[in-house]
C-alpha cells in the first residue's frame, strides 16, 4: 500500500463510521524499522541521465551524499517508493529501471518515453525532474498541475519567463518545489551564510564570484543519424529543430543557449545561489546587472566561456564575478571575510577565529538538514516550504540569465525584482522569454 492509496483508505473509512476492530501489521503502523505507508512517498524520476541517475540512487537511499554534504547519512531505503522512471533515451531509461527493480528485488518498475503517461499516474505523490534544461519549466508545470510535488535540478528553468509560470503553477496547485541547489543545504555553507547576516564580519560590502569554466570550443560538428532508441524530437522539445549530432545532447547540451546557460547557470547557479542566501535576499535580487565575455566561434558551443561581470544590490552590496579559480564565493565585510569553496562547502576566514563562533540563541539561525534529498521529502510530507522552492530556485536563475543578457547585448541592466522586468531596454527585455516550437507551450 503506498501513500495515497493508504491516505484515501484512511479517508474512505472515517467517511463510513467504521467501528469494528481493525488488525493490522506493525509495517502499516511503521514500527518495526518501517515507514508506514501514510509517510512512504511514491516517486516518479523523469530524465534519469548523470545527473538523475544520480538523484534517483539518492532517493533510493542506494548512495552516500557526502560529495556534497558531509558526514550524511543514506536515505531509508523504505520512506521512498520508485515506480516509474521516464527518458526520451532508451538506454537511459532501461539502465534506470534496472537499478530501481535491483533495489526491489523485482521487476515492477514502469518506464515511459514520454514524461505526461508518468504524471497521469495517480499512485506517484512526487517527481524528480531533471532533463536538460530546457525542459524544466514545461515539465514542472505539467507535474504542478498533476498534482504532484517537483525535485527539479537547477536552474529552475532556462528563461525568466518560465520561471515565474512555474512558480505560479506550484502556488495555484498547491505543490512542493525543490530546486536541486544542493550547496545550500550544506552545515558548513549554512554556517558561513549565519556569520554575514549576524554581522560578524561586520556590514557585508562585497561578494567576490569565482567560476572557471571547464569546456573547450567545439568545431562544428557533422550531422548524423539519430541513434536508435533515442526520441531526438522530443529531446529537443520546444525548441528550434535542428539535425542531430551526438554532442549537441546529453551532458555537453549544457554550452548550447537554446538548451542551457552554460558555466552561468551550472554551477553558477550554485555559487550565485549562495549570494542570494547570505545576502538576505532570496526573495529579491539585484538591481543592476552589467558583464561582458567572450563566446566561442565557429563552434557548436555559444555559451560564454570568459567573462566578468557586476550586480549591484539596493542594500549597496556588490557582486563582482570573473571566470577564475578556485570555484568559490567569497564574503567581504568591514571586519573580515569568509570563502565558500565550491563543492564540498570547505571554508577559509579571515580572522580565522570566525570559523570557531558559535551562533547565539538570539541570532539568526537557518536550520540544517541531513541532505537536501531529505529536506525535499520531509517538507513532502509535513507541506512546509524546503530550503530551496521554487521562489528560491527563480531568483537565483534570474540573476543566472540576466548576466548572459547583459553578456549577449553589452549593456548595463536595470532590474526591477518586484516587477521581474528590465526597465531601460527594451531589446534586452524581450529576452526574458522565448518563443516555443508548437504544439509545446507554457
Amino acid at each position: 500500500m503506498n501513500r495515497r492509496s493508504f491516505l484515501k483508505t484512511a479517508a474512505r473509512a472515517a467517511a463510513g463510521g467504521l467501528a469494528f476492530p481493525c488488525l493490522v501489521g506493525s509495517s502499516v503502523l511503521g514500527s518495526a524499522g518501517t515507514v508506514a505507508p501514510s509517510n512512504r512517498i511514491v516517486m516518479g524520476c523523469i530524465g534519469v541521465g548523470g545527473q538523475g541517475t544520480y538523484n534517483l540512487k539518492a532517493f533510493l537511499g542506494a548512495v552516500e551524499q557526502v560529495w556534497y554534504v558531509a558526514n550524511a547519512p543514506k536515505l531509508s531505503k523504505s520512506s521512498v517508493q520508485v515506480v516509474a522512471v521516464c527518458d526520451v533515451d532508451t538506454k537511459h531509461r532501461t539502465r534506470a529501471g534496472d537499478i530501481v527493480n535491483k533495489r526491489y528485488n523485482n521487476r515492477d518498475c514502469a518506464t515511459y518515453n514520454d514524461f505526461r503517461e508518468l504524471l497521469a499516474r495517480d499512485d506517484i505523490d512526487a517527481v524528480t525532474v531533471c532533463t536538460p534544461d530546457h525542459w524544466h519549466g514545461v515539465i514542472s508545470i505539467a507535474a504542478a498541475k498533476a498534482g504532484k510535488d517537483i525535485y527539479c535540478e537547477k536552474p529552475l528553468t532556462n528563461t525568466i519567463a518560465e520561471g515565474r509560470a512555474v512558480c505560479e503553477a506550484v502556488k495555484r496547485y498547491g505543490r512542493i518545489l525543490q530546486t536541486g541547489s544542493h550547496e545550500r543545504s550544506n552545515d558548513s555553507v549554512r554556517f558561513a551564510a549565519e556569520l554575514v547576516r549576524n554581522g560578524y564580519i561586520g556590514k557585508l560590502q562585497t561578494i567576490r564570484v569565482n567560476m572557471p569554466v571547464e569546456h573547450g570550443i567545439l568545431p562544428p560538428q557533422p550531422v548524423m543519424p539519430v541513434p536508435k532508441g533515442f526520441d531526438y524530437d522530443m529531446w529537443l522539445g520546444h525548441t528550434p529543430w535542428v539535425a542531430y549530432t551526438r554532442k549537441r545532447c546529453h551532458g555537453s547540451f549544457r554550452y548550447i543557449l537554446d538548451y542551457s546557460g552554460g558555466e552561468m547557470t551550472d554551477r553558477g547557479a550554485h555559487i550565485l545561489d549562495l549570494a542570494q542566501l547570505s545576502n538576505d535576499a532570496d526573495s529579491s535580487g539585484p538591481v543592476e546587472l552589467s558583464g561582458r565575455g567572450r563566446r566561442p566561434e565557429n563552434s557548436l558551443f555559444d555559451t560564454f566561456y570568459k567573462f566578468q561581470f557586476e550586480c549591484q544590490y539596493a542594500n549597496g552590496v556588490r557582486l563582482l564575478g570573473v571566470s577564475k579559480t578556485p570555484r568559490g564565493i567569497k564574503f567581504e565585510g568591514a571586519d573580515g571575510w569568509i570563502f565558500v569553496h565550491i563543492h564540498g562547502g570547505r571554508l577559509e576566514a579571515e580572522p580565522k577565529s570566525l570559523l570557531r563562533e558559535q551562533i547565539g540563541p538570539n541570532e539568526i539561525t537557518l536550520g540544517r538538514t541531513a541532505s537536501h534529498h531529505e529536506n525535499f521529502l520531509n517538507s513532502v510530507r509535513s507541506r512546509t516550504q524546503p530550503f530551496a522552492p521554487a521562489e528560491v530556485g527563480q531568483r537565483t536563475g534570474t540573476i543566472c540569465h540576466l548576466i548572459n543578457i547583459a553578456m549577449l547585448t553589452g549593456k548595463k541592466l536595470a532590474w526591477d525584482p518586484r516587477r521581474e522586468q528590465i526597465t531601460n531596454d527594451d531589446e534586452a527585455n524581450r529576452m526574458l522569454a522565448r518563443p516555443m516550437r508548437s504544439p509545446w507551450h507554457l
